[in-house]
C-alpha cells in the first residue's frame, strides 16, 4: 500500500513539474530571471543554485512554484525591509525593488513586469496549455494501447422506443439533442443526468448520416437488484445499507471482473446480469487489494422508476491507426476539458454534491486504490490506469487554472487582458486586494475539502 501512495504522489509531481516547467521554460524563452523553481510547499528538504535559479523539493509535495524576477520574491522583500511602505507610491516601490534586485546581484531588465503584457500572457498561460499537452501525451498511450470506444449500438430491445425509432444493432451514435458524441462516456453522462429527456439521436449506420428521436418510456416495475453504485470503470461506489450487497460482503472500491464467470467489461453488462437473473444466486469475482475474490449475492426485488430507451451500448474499445490515434487522442482532451467544465456547471447548480470534490490527499487515495485494483491485470495495466488518471488529472488542473479565479493562473490572465485592452496596468494596490481576497477563499476551499478527505479515510 505504501508503494500505491508512492506511486500516486510521484504522478502529481510529475504533473505539477509539468505545469510549472512550462511557466519556466517560456519565462526564460522570453529573457526572464526564474529566481526559484520548487516542487511542494513548506520547508526545502533539498536544494541547489544553477546559474540565476534555485531549484527546491519541499516537504509537501502537493504543488508547486516558478518564482520570477519582480514576481511575489521581491515584493515581500520591500515590504519586509521597511516599515512605512504602505506610505510609497507605486513609483517610489518600483525604485525601492530595482535597488535591492541589484543589491541581490538581479538585472530588473530581466523582471517579469519588465516584459511586455503580450509575454507575460504568454508565460502565465504556459502552465495550464503544458498540462494539456501532458494530458494529450498521455492519452496517446491510452487510445494506441487500447484504442478508443465509439457509441456503437450492441443491443436493441424489442417493441421498445429504439425500435420504434428505427435503431438498429450497429448504428454509431455521433450526436443527441444537440451534443456531439465522439465516445461511448459522452453519451453515458449526457443520459446518466437527462434520463427522462428525449432523445434527439443523430447516427451513422453503413456510412450513411441518419437523425430520429427516441422517447424514453417511464417504467415501474418489479426488478431484480442488489443495492450497489457502479461506476464507469466496473468499479462498486457505494452499497445501499441493509442490502444483498452488504449483506454478502461486497464493498465499496470492489471492481467487478466477472458475473457467474462471465467477464464484465462495463456497467451495462453487469446491470443486465443482475436484472435478468430470475431472483437466482449471483456471483461477483471482484478484484480487492490486489486479490480476485469471489461473492456470492441473492437479488432481492423491488420496485424502480426508470426511463428506458430500449437500446444497450457496452461501450468496447476499437483499436486505430497511427493518424487515428492521434486525433482521438485530441478528442480524448477535449472529452476531459468539457467534462470538466460540465461538472463545475453542475456543481454550481447543485445536480452534484459537494461530496464529489476530491483535494491532494483523496485524489492520492483514489490513485493509490486503483493501482491496487490494477495489480491483478499485471503491471501494463497499472501504468495505463496510472495514465488515465494523469490524463484527467492535468487536463482538469489546466481548466482550474485557466478559471478566472483570483490568485491562479486565470486571475492573472484577466489583468493582463485588460493591462493590454486599455493600455496600461490595473492599479498593483487593486490587483493585490482582490488576489488577496481570492487566496484567503481558496485556502478556505482547500481546508474544507482537505477535512472531507482525511475523514474519508476513516
Amino acid at each position: 500500500m505504501v508503494l500505491n501512495v508512492i506511486l500516486a504522489i510521484l504522478v502529481l509531481s510529475i504533473i505539477v513539474i509539468v505545469h510549472e516547467f512550462g511557466h519556466f521554460i517560456i519565462a526564460k524563452a522570453n529573457g526572464i530571471t526564474v529566481v526559484e523553481f520548487s516542487i511542494g510547499f513548506g520547508p526545502k528538504l533539498i536544494h541547489f543554485r544553477k546559474g540565476e535559479t534555485e531549484y527546491c523539493i519541499k516537504a509537501l509535495p502537493f504543488g508547486g512554484a516558478c518564482t520570477m524576477l519582480g514576481d511575489e520574491f521581491l515584493e515581500m522583500s520591500v515590504i519586509q525591509s521597511e516599515e512605512d511602505d504602505e506610505e510609497l507610491s507605486d513609483e517610489e516601490k518600483e525604485a525601492k525593488k530595482r535597488k535591492l534586485a541589484i543589491e541581490n546581484g538581479y538585472d530588473m531588465e530581466k523582471s517579469f513586469a519588465s516584459k511586455s503584457v503580450w509575454a507575460r500572457i504568454a508565460v502565465i498561460a504556459a502552465g495550464p496549455v503544458f498540462n494539456f499537452l501532458l494530458a494529450f501525451v498521455c492519452a496517446v498511450v491510452i487510445v494506441g494501447s487500447l484504442g478508443y470506444d465509439p457509441c456503437d449500438i450492441d443491443v436493441v430491445n424489442d417493441n421498445s422506443p429504439a425500435t420504434e425509432a428505427g435503431l438498429q444493432e450497429g448504428d454509431v451514435i455521433t450526436k443527441v439533442n444537440g451534443h456531439k458524441v465522439t465516445f461511448y462516456r459522452d453519451f453515458y453522462f449526457y443520459r446518466y443526468y437527462n434520463a427522462d429527456k428525449a432523445l434527439n439521436i443523430t447516427f451513422t449506420r453503413d456510412g450513411e448520416k441518419m437523425t430520429t428521436t427516441v422517447t424514453p418510456e417511464h417504467i415501474k416495475q418489479q426488478k431484480y437488484q442488489v443495492g450497489i453504485m457502479i461506476s464507469e470503470n466496473c468499479t462498486i461506489s457505494s452499497v445501499s445499507d441493509d442490502s444483498p450487497a452488504k449483506s454478502a460482503g461486497l464493498k465499496a472500491n470492489d471492481v467487478i471482473k466477472a458475473v457467474n464467470g462471465v467477464t464484465m467489461e462495463t456497467n451495462s453488462q453487469i446491470t443486465e446480469a443482475i436484472t435478468s437473473s430470475g431472483g437466482n444466486s449471483v456471483t461477483f469475482t471482484v478484484a480487492r487489494d490486489g486479490k480476485n475474490v469471489d461473492v456470492t449475492v441473492e437479488p432481492k426485488m423491488v420496485e424502480v422508476e426508470s426511463y428506458d430507451v430500449g437500446f444497450v451500448v457496452y461501450g468496447d474499445r476499437v483499436k486505430v491507426s497511427p493518424i487515428g490515434t492521434l486525433k482521438y487522442s485530441v478528442k480524448e482532451v477535449g472529452y476531459s476539458v468539457k467534462t470538466v467544465i460540465q461538472s463545475l456547471g453542475m456543481l454550481f447548480t447543485g445536480k452534484i454534491g459537494f461530496d464529489s470534490l476530491l483535494g491532494p490527499v483523496g485524489t492520492v487515495s483514489t490513485m493509490s486504490e486503483i493501482v491496487e485494483e490494477s495489480k491483478a491485470d499485471g503491471a501494463f495495466y497499472v501504468f495505463l490506469n496510472l495514465m488515465n488518471l494523469a490524463a484527467l488529472i492535468s487536463a482538469n488542473l489546466g481548466v482550474m487554472n485557466l478559471m478566472p479565479i483570483p490568485a491562479l493562473d486565470g486571475g492573472r490572465l484577466v489583468f493582463l487582458i485588460i493591462e493590454a485592452l486599455r493600455g496600461k496596468p490595473v492599479k498593483r494596490e487593486h490587483e493585490g486586494i482582490v488576489n488577496f481576497i481570492g487566496m484567503i477563499l481558496l485556502v478556505i476551499l482547500m481546508v474544507v475539502v482537505l477535512f472531507k478527505d482525511i475523514m474519508a479515510l476513516f
